[in-house]
């Protein structure tokens, strides 16, 4: 009888059914993202071309519409008016908004305005950051697909984008599509991106995010193989009034020669390769990098000191670095035929010299060595004692020579 009342007992109520109805409606929405475009071509109708408005309607309906699961199509919208077939183009039967980047003016301040609408946006929903780089990696590959005023548009909003943070400089890797590249449409785009990029910051802002992704010296990149040129780049980014960035990658194509120069000459003396083959190939280099003597002169010095366990007596060490350095005196010579070269040379040794503090009383005897070999001459030896010295150590160093220019005065006397 118990057993019996207990199983009379009345259920409490439970809501699995409601759920499970609620659930499937759910999921007929979620995949259908036309309603979802209609509700936000509708809205903004509404608010019109007014930004201000544009931001607030946004910033109001992603508590209502999922914006995680339809974040394409919202940016679709913003930026093209209406949800984009592949290829770029605007899906004939569906509703499209004329309050986005395609439709609004060509011109900077329409483009920060439109800038100010996505931070808004991504600041106020943080998911959609992911969604919104994914967004305009597609769009980049879609650019045959838009007007020349559409890309320019997309271009210059790119570019303040990217000068705000909001953007990361990866996406660019889109535009080394090789189709893009080779009709010239990303080379066309990277002038109006980087103009506006530069205009909001300036060429160091740039270079930093280039090179936190490795982009520093894939610029060359935006044209075909047979044009990737530091020539052809200078012309085309100069004559489109972007001489700092043309300056910028010949300093990087001039900073990457430099680096291999090192390495291979490091190689050659570890070897034992004959000086006239570095020289020759040296000479080479020079020409082809278009590398001062200058450079060079410091390249070689930095390498001879490279290729030495040196002592850490200080009493052994000047020794240990004029036998070294009389050895090496041939190749140093190759390349100090001119003032301005033989100076470079006398301030890297002293900076040398004051950097290993072992060298500081070895200063003075590398300058006679090297003015006995023909590797320094009278005139820039009296040039750094007089003004042309550095800081480093000059004490020191002026003392140390005192004797020693004394006598070239004398001398030339």
């Amino acid at each position: 009888r118990v057993s019996f009342m207990n199983n009379q007992k009345p259920q409490k109520p439970t809501l699995s059914g409601q759920r499970f109805k609620t659930r499937k409606r759910d999921e007929k929405e979620r995949f259908d993202p036309t309603q979802f475009q209609d509700c936000i071509i509708q809205g903004l109708t509404e608010t019109g071309t007014d930004l201000e408005a544009v931001a607030k309607f946004l910033d109001a309906s992603g508590a209502k519409l999922d914006y995680r699961r339809y974040a394409e199509t919202l940016f679709d919208i913003l930026v093209a008016g209406g949800m984009l077939a592949p290829g770029g183009t605007l899906a004939d039967d569906m509703t499209r908004t004329n309050v986005c980047v395609f439709a609004a003016q060509e011109d900077l301040e329409t483009m920060q305005a439109f800038a100010q609408v996505f931070n808004k946006l991504i600041r106020r929903y943080k998911y959609l950051e992911k969604g919104f780089e994914d967004e305009v990696k597609k769009l980049l590959l879609f650019l045959k697909g838009f007007s020349e005023s559409e890309r320019n548009k997309l271009a210059m909003l790119t570019g303040i984008l990217l000068a705000n943070g909001t953007l990361n400089a990866s996406i660019l890797n889109s535009l080394y599509n090789e189709n893009l590249v080779k009709e010239g449409v990303s080379a066309a785009f990277a002038v109006k991106l980087f103009k506006s990029w530069i205009n909001e910051k300036d060429i160091n802002a740039v270079a930093v995010s280039l090179r936190k992704v490795n982009m520093d010296n894939r610029l060359m990149e935006l044209f075909p193989a047979n044009k990737q040129s530091v020539e052809h780049f200078s012309k085309y980014f100069t004559e489109a009034g972007l001489k700092e960035l043309s300056e910028y990658v010949r300093n990087q194509q001039t900073i990457g020669a430099r680096k291999e120069l090192q390495k291979e000459l490091q190689e050659q003396m570890s070897r034992g390769d004959p000086f006239k083959d570095i020289i020759l190939y040296v000479k080479e280099e020079m020409k082809k990098n278009n590398i001062s003597e200058q450079t060079v002169v410091a390249i070689i010095w930095s390498s001879v000191m490279s290729t030495v366990e040196w002592n850490k007596k200080e009493e052994l060490v000047a020794e240990q670095a004029i036998k070294h350095l009389k050895q090496y005196s041939p190749l140093l010579a190759a390349f100090t035929t001119q003032g301005q070269s033989e100076l470079t040379l006398l301030l890297k040794i002293q900076e040398y010299c004051y950097d290993n503090i072992h060298f500081m009383k070895a200063f003075q005897k590398i300058v006679v060595l090297f003015y006995k070999a023909e590797v320094l001459s009278e005139e820039p030896i009296l040039k750094w004692y007089k003004d042309a010295h550095l800081a480093k150590g000059k004490s020191v160093f002026l003392e140390q020579m005192k004797k020693f220019v004394e006598w070239l005065k004398n001398a030339e006397e």
